[in-house]
C-alpha cells in the first residue's frame, strides 16, 4: 500500500512547515509528515521551504528594511519572533478554509505559530512516533559550508529518536552519501526534478534505493520498470484523485501530497 506523505505537513489545512501543520497530518491518517530545513544567520536550525520569510510569515511587517528577508540574514531569536500562521488564514493559499474544512477553533490558533526548530519538530516525531521526512535544503552563502548532516545526525542521536522514524532527503546526493557513512540506519531518499522540463538525472548507476520524482517527469511505464528492479519511488506533488490512483496503480511506494486527509479518503 503506498505510503501517504504530508508534504510540508498537511499544508491545505494549516500553515506549512509548522507544528500545527505537522499535528493535523498525524490527525487526518497520514503515514508520514514531511518538511524542510534551512539555517539561520546564528547556525541553528529551522523548518522553512523558501530561501526568503516574505511568503510564510509576517517578516516584511517585523523587518521592513531588511528585504529580500532570506533566512539566513536573520538570527534564531528573529525568526521566532515572527507569526508564520496568519498568512494562511488571510491567503487560504488552497481555499479549504473557504470550503469550510478548517475550523474556528484551528483558525484561532494559527495566529502567532511560530517558524519550528528542527530540535522541535524532533521531539513531535519522538513523542507521537509519526515518522518524518526531513529535506535538507542546499544553503545559500555565507553558510554552504555548514555541516548540515553532521547537526541534524547529532541532534536525532542527542533526542534520541529512533532512526526507524527519520528519512532524509535531499536534491544534493553527496549529502545522502554523508549520512549512508555516518548513520546506516537511517534511510535516505534521492530527490530528482528540482527543473520542471529538465529529465532526471538518476546518476547512471541507480545508487540509491529510494528516489522521490517529481510527478510530471515520470510516467507509469517508468514506474512499473524501476520498481522490478526493486527502486522505491515516491512521487511528488500529487494532490488530485486521478493521478493518486494513477501513480500509486503504476506501483509508486509513496505519494507527497499537499492533501493528505484526500488521499487517506481515496485510498484507505
Amino acid at each position: 500500500m503506498a505510503r501517504i506523505i504530508a508534504h510540508r505537513g498537511a499544508r491545505s489545512l494549516a500553515p506549512e512547515n509548522t507544528l500545527a501543520a505537522a499535528r493535523t497530518a498525524l490527525t487526518v491518517g497520514a503515514d508520514l509528515w514531511e518538511t524542510d530545513v534551512t539555517v539561520t544567520k546564528d547556525g541553528e536550525m529551522v523548518l522553512l521551504h523558501d530561501e526568503s520569510l516574505a511568503r510564510t510569515t509576517n517578516v516584511q511587517d517585523r523587518f521592513p528594511d531588511r528585504g529580500p528577508w532570506h533566512a539566513a540574514a536573520f538570527t534564531l531569536d528573529e525568526i521566532r519572533s515572527l507569526d508564520a500562521g496568519s498568512w494562511f488564514i488571510k491567503t487560504d493559499p488552497f481555499g479549504r478554509i473557504a470550503a469550510g474544512e478548517v475550523g474556528q477553533q484551528d483558525l484561532s490558533s494559527c495566529r502567532g505559530e511560530r517558524v519550528p526548530t528542527v530540535r522541535e519538530a524532533l521531539r513531535f516525531t519522538l513523542d507521537t512516533s509519526f515518522p518524518v521526512n526531513l529535506e535538507l535544503k542546499r544553503l545559500p552563502p555565507p553558510l554552504e559550508g555548514f555541516p548540515l548532516v553532521e547537526r541534524v545526525l547529532a541532534m536525532i542521536d542527542a533526542l534520541a529518536v529512533d532512526h526507524g522514524l527519520i528519512r532524509i532527503s535531499s536534491f544534493h546526493h553527496a549529502w545522502l552519501r554523508e549520512v549512508q557513512t555516518r548513520a546506516p540506519g537511517v534511510a535516505v531518499q534521492a530527490l530528482l526534478g528540482d527543473s520542471e522540463t529538465d529529465p532526471p538525472d538518476w546518476g547512471g548507476e541507480l545508487e540509491f534505493g529510494t528516489y522521490n520524482v517529481l510527478s510530471t517527469l515520470i510516467d507509469e511505464g517508468q514506474i512499473r520498470l524501476l520498481a522490478q528492479r526493486g527502486i522505491s519511488l515516491n512521487i511528488f506533488t500529487v494532490n488530485g484523485q486521478e493521478e493518486m490512483l494513477r501513480f500509486v496503480r503504476a506501483g509508486a511506494a509513496g505519494l507527497f501530497t499537499d492533501f493528505p486527509q484526500r488521499a487517506v479518503a481515496l485510498l484507505r
